[in-house]
């Protein structure tokens, strides 16, 4: 079968055009990769709660301040004070797991440096929900629970943070809760941490022990100021979520430079593949969300806490809201001419659309969980003259794999367009030639679950 007569099969069989209830109808065309929400997963998302996401912040923003280096002994008021409640959240979570879930504080010490004028403790709080049958893969979410105000050494003043960023450790912590009493396949690690708005430490640090530790992570989300889907100028767009995703890897290696100018590519670093992979499993009327990839590493002038990731080698990316409210953002709380308060408050959040968020996330995380791994040693034979490609790769462990399938698209094109079932094999030949389009590779197990897209480097 050719290459155009098999994936126009397929890609009628993997498209849909679902609308979000209440919300608009996504202006963006589903990918043929598109992978409908199952059973399973719709009563997953059902069970996010935006009333506990209101909670979750509203209690952060109660300890006054959570700046790193405010009082960490306090029982009420202080980063400690917020890292105490967070870790008997969390813990509350793993109860309820049967003991697949774990929870622990990750700390250090960091020496002075910019934003650190002492030696400092930086502590994480992470949740491990071990998988029950690839549990060597992993996959990583995160909010980072310490505050500002204007001034980012004032450890004083109340700092809320209720938007930046007690709402994405609420997303962090109800994804736990809805997910611990739940069996993914695959590791999942819910992280909050410390230390972002001095020099995302807190972040560098897991990511650090996790690479230290052999960890096979395959995907990483950090959710940072999702509470408001409201602009500065009071526009608002509450179906949408930002995703930034690198293209060029940050740890890439000269030879793998010299690789991508000569092939093309820049547009299919595996975190790329993983933001596809989020259009193809959360852009759907399961969770009333568009998602708008942008092809960043992240806004200028900032950074999150997916950066020490990327910069360890790991797929990673960053959720935030459409238009940041630069007006609340960082401010110090204060009363304005006309009785108005001003400041990072939790009044100035959509808890609504933080759910919607969670349910963004949890619809990525628990199918990549759920499905196989992205395939290894993907490769495009480049060794001979000739018309039509050959693909080869290696044979994923997961028990219940049942084949794969080829991906292309033209090279100008952003999303991948053409699928091709090829079954249980590790070796392809399509009736297209690798001078004119992008292929990729991508695994397929019993319950129809496909994993993120392998971008194929050249085999001479």
């Amino acid at each position: 079968m050719t290459a155009t007569a098999a994936s126009a099969a397929s890609a009628a069989a993997l498209t849909t055009t679902g609308t979000a209830g209440a919300a608009p109808a996504s202006t963006n065309r589903p990918p043929a990769t598109a992978q409908r929400p199952g059973r399973e997963l719709r009563a997953l998302l059902r069970e996010i709660d935006p009333a506990r996401i209101e909670a979750t912040i509203r209690t952060l923003v109660s300890f006054g301040t959570r700046h790193t280096l405010s009082v960490q002994d306090d029982p009420t008021r202080g980063i400690g004070a917020a890292r105490d409640w967070l870790l008997a959240e969390l813990s509350s979570c793993a109860a309820a797991s049967g003991g697949r879930m774990t929870t622990e504080l990750q700390s250090y010490v960091q020496q002075p440096a910019p934003r650190i004028p002492s030696p400092t403790k930086i502590t994480n709080i992470v949740a491990t929900l071990r998988g029950s049958v690839t549990p060597e893969r992993v996959y990583v979410v995160s909010g980072h629970y310490d505050s500002r105000v204007t001034d980012v050494m004032d450890a004083a003043s109340d700092a809320p943070g209720a938007d930046d960023d007690a709402s994405g450790v609420a997303v962090v912590l109800e994804l736990a809760r809805v997910m611990a009493r739940r069996r993914p396949a695959s590791t999942i690690v819910f992280a909050a941490v410390a230390g972002e708005e001095q020099g995302l430490y807190g972040s560098a640090h897991l990511a650090q022990t996790l690479k230290a530790a052999g960890a096979d992570v395959q995907g990483m989300f950090t959710n940072d100021i999702v509470g408001s889907p409201t602009a500065d100028d009071g526009t608002r767009d509450p179906y949408t979520i930002r995703l930034f995703a690198e293209g060029v890897p940050s740890s890439e290696t000269p030879e793998q430079a010299a690789i991508r100018r000569s092939v093309g590519g820049e547009n299919d670093s595996a975190t790329r593949q993983l933001a596809r992979f989020v259009r193809d499993v959360a852009d759907n009327d399961a969770t009333g969300m568009r998602i708008r990839t942008i092809y960043r590493r992240d806004r200028y002038l900032r950074g999150g806490d997916h950066i020490p990731f990327l910069e360890r080698g790991y797929p990673a990316a960053r959720f935030t809201e459409p238009a940041e409210d630069f007006a609340h953002q960082h401010q110090d709380v204060r009363v304005d001419e006309n009785g108005k308060q001003y400041g990072d408050l939790p009044e100035f959040c959509d808890f609504g659309y933080t759910a919607r968020v969670a349910k963004v996330n949890a619809a990525t995380l628990w199918t990549l969980a759920q499905a196989p791994g992205t395939p290894e040693s993907a490769k495009i034979v480049t060794s001979t003259l000739t018309n039509s490609t050959r693909l080869t790769w290696t044979r994923g462990p997961e028990p219940d794999l049942t084949g794969y399938e080829i991906v292309w698209r033209e090279t100008t094109s952003p999303e991948w367009t053409h699928v091709v079932p090829v079954g249980d094999a590790t070796t392809h030949e399509v009736d297209l030639s690798k001078d004119n389009v992008f292929f990729g590779v991508r695994a397929v197990n019993g319950a129809g679950l496909r994993s993120p897209v392998a971008f194929p480097a050249p085999q001479s």
